[in-house]
Formats: C-alpha cells, structure tokens, sequence
C-alpha cells in the first residue's frame, strides 16, 4: 500500500467521536447522560429561522453556485452588525463568508503562512486549530497561560514570543477555557503584534453568548493586522448549515478568495440567505439567548460550589475549565471514567495542551440549570467509585 502523507497520518484521531465513544459506554444507572463535551447549543433555533431556511431551500436559484466571497446580502448585513456593535466602519467587501468557522480558519492560516512557517498560539488551545497547521506544515509555538491568571494571556509575555511568527492566533471567549479577553488585553497585544509585523487571527466563535466587545475594529490600522473569525452557526444554533465569516483588509479578503475557489468554491447558500434576513430580526433572540447562558452559568458555579474540590480554574462564556482532584491520573482517565461509570460526558485538559492533565473542559451551556444542578450529585458518585 502506498504512504500516506505523513503530516495527516501523523495526527491524533478527531477528539470528539473519541469521547462520544466513552458516552456510548454508559449503562444510564445514573440518569440520562449529562453531555457537556461537544459545543451544542442546548436549545433549537427559533421558528423563523426555521422557516427562512425552508424557504430559501426551497428556491430554485439556491442549487447554483454562488459568489466565493458569500451572498451580497449577507455579506452587507453582517458589515452593518459589525460596524454597529464595534463603532467601526466595516464595509461588505472586507467580509468572506466560509462554511463553519473551522473552515475560516483553514483559509486564514494558508492565507497567512505556508509550510515552514510559524504561528503562536496560547497553551491550552483550540485543538482544531493546531491540527490545522500541523496539516500544512506550518510550525506552532505556544505560549503558556497562567491559571492563577484566569489563563488570561500576559502581553508581555506574548510580545516576547512573537519575533519570528507569521501571526498569532487567540480564541475569545476561549476554547476552552471559557476565558474572556479584557478590551486592555486585546489592545496591548494587537499592539504588539502590529510592533513586531505579526498578523493577529482573533476567533470570537462564542462571542454572542457574553459582551465581548473590544476596540481594535475601530482603529484606523484594525485592517493592517487584523484577521477577525466568527460562527453564524453557533450563534443561530445551526451547527449543522456550517456557516461562517472572515473579516479583513480587502488584500487579505481577494487572497482568502483563492483559497475558497478550491476549498469549497461557496459557503452553503440557503443557509447564508437565511442569516441575512436574522441578522436584525433576532438580535432580541440572541440577547435572551446571552441571558440565558448566564442562567447556566450561574447554575455551573452553584453546583461546583457543593463539590469545591472540583475547582472551575475558568469559565466564561460557554465553557468551564475545571480542575478535577485526582493527583496523577490523567484527564484522559478521568473523562472516560465520568463518562462510563457516571453518565457526564467531558473534553480531557490534554486534548488542548502540555501541562493540561488536571483539567477537563465542561460545556455548560449545551445543558439547561436543572440539568446543570445534578451534576454535583454525579461528581461524587464518581468520586466514591474509585
């Protein structure tokens, strides 16, 4: 048999089906499963996104390829959000839309450097992302977060680190810590990325879910280093559409279209139809939906408030990153373990870095408070079982 290409033979199974598969195990002596792993949206999207989708499906004109930069329509609406909720001036021209912000990602990282080079990243990280680079060649330095910081990154910190690096990739609010990055935060380093000639990707996936509203699109330079990523599909809870957006300078937006003519050719137009006509119309919508993780937020630290040696190191907007109490079993024992014996399913810490073993990564906001507040109950059922 052939080789395969090593860069992709050398990586890790994908995360996620492995833990599902610990799921699986579960016997439901303890109730229904409590899945915490995978970033679900615990609720439906409402009715007329429902039906805008249904509509827009049901066109003829949307079986045909559409425009590699994204519908028209959506593209000007999701400018005229940005430019709202930043103070900036966002023109359409400077936003492509992808399938899934995974897929933003893919084609920012290969718009921005080739095999060979280098991009820094935070430890912990998002695991997608670094499988990505590792696929293209492209090297990755991190550097670490403190917990006793919140697993805020230290500018300075990062400001030593970027000598040599192409760009610097965050993710906030983070994946998946849940940490949200300060506006003083982001601005300290988007300057010194700009110090150094380093492209700075910020991934605001979970952004609608908190107020995370920061400065830099509405600086004069935002365009000369800034690679902005987001998730209609999160946010409109339709992971399934796979939907997506870069926001950039218009040189980096013509050479992101490049790489979508061969990636994908055009993001799925139906659904971007669709998100054009919400933007707006279920801006209320989304706000109960921040309210609402709040609720589940506030129930997560209720609940760790009863088992306090399941100590939550960080949490934000979608996630908790807690440190379990098992000194020198690894994170990876430990979420299996929750998942088969007790029915709570979880990322290990070590999915997402070095030095991560004590932490696993709860997505409290795919569950609702009252299921959010037996989870206390199961934690030490788990604990008496070993």
């Amino acid at each position: 048999m052939p080789n395969l290409n090593p860069a992709v033979d050398a990586l890790s199974a994908p995360a996620i089906p492995a833990v599902q598969a610990w799921a699986r195990a579960y016997d439901g002596a303890h109730g229904p499963l409590i899945d915490l792993s995978q970033a679900v949206p615990g609720y439906p999207p409402p009715p007329e996104m429902l039906r805008w989708l249904g509509e827009a499906a049901a066109s003829p004109t949307m079986t045909g390829y559409g425009e590699i930069e994204g519908e028209p329509d959506l593209r000007a609406a999701y400018a005229a959000h940005l430019s709202a909720l930043y103070g900036a001036r966002v023109d359409a021209a400077e936003t492509h839309i992808t399938s899934g912000c995974n897929q933003a990602f893919v084609a920012a990282a290969m718009v921005l450097a080739g095999a060979g080079d280098t991009l820094l990243m935070t430890n912990p990280r998002y695991f997608n992302h670094e499988s990505t680079l590792a696929m293209m060649g492209i090297g990755v330095q991190t550097v670490d977060v403190d917990p006793a910081a919140g697993f805020l990154p230290d500018p300075e910190a990062i400001r030593a680190a970027l000598p040599g690096a192409k760009a610097l990739a965050l993710v906030s609010p983070n994946n998946p810590t849940g940490a949200v990055y300060p506006p003083a935060v982001l601005e300290a380093i988007f300057e010194a990325c700009r110090e150094a000639g380093v492209w700075l990707i910020l991934d605001e996936t979970y952004r609608d879910f908190t107020d995370t509203r920061h400065g830099l699109m509405a600086r004069e330079d935002w365009r000369e280093g800034l690679v902005q990523l987001y998730s209609f599909s999160k946010s409109f809870c339709i992971p399934g559409h796979r939907l997506g957006a870069i926001t950039a300078g218009a040189p980096v937006i013509t050479a992101i279209a490049k790489v979508m003519d061969n990636l994908q050719i055009c993001a799925p137009r139906a659904a971007q139809h669709a998100v054009a006509r919400a933007i707006e119309p279920l801006a209320d919508w989304r706000a109960g939906n921040r309210a609402e993780i709040e609720t589940r937020a506030q129930a997560m630290r209720e609940t760790m408030a009863k088992v306090p040696e399941w100590e939550i190191a960080a949490m934000g907007a979608y996630f908790a990153y807690v440190r379990h109490p098992f000194e020198g079993r690894s994170s990876a024992a430990v979420a299996q373990g929750l998942a088969e014996t007790v029915g709570v399913s979880c990322i290990p810490g070590a999915f997402f870095g070095e030095g991560q073993e004590r932490y696993l990564r709860l997505a409290f906001a795919n569950a609702d408070a009252g299921v959010i507040a037996g989870l206390a109950e199961r934690l030490r059922a788990f604990e008496a079982s070993i």
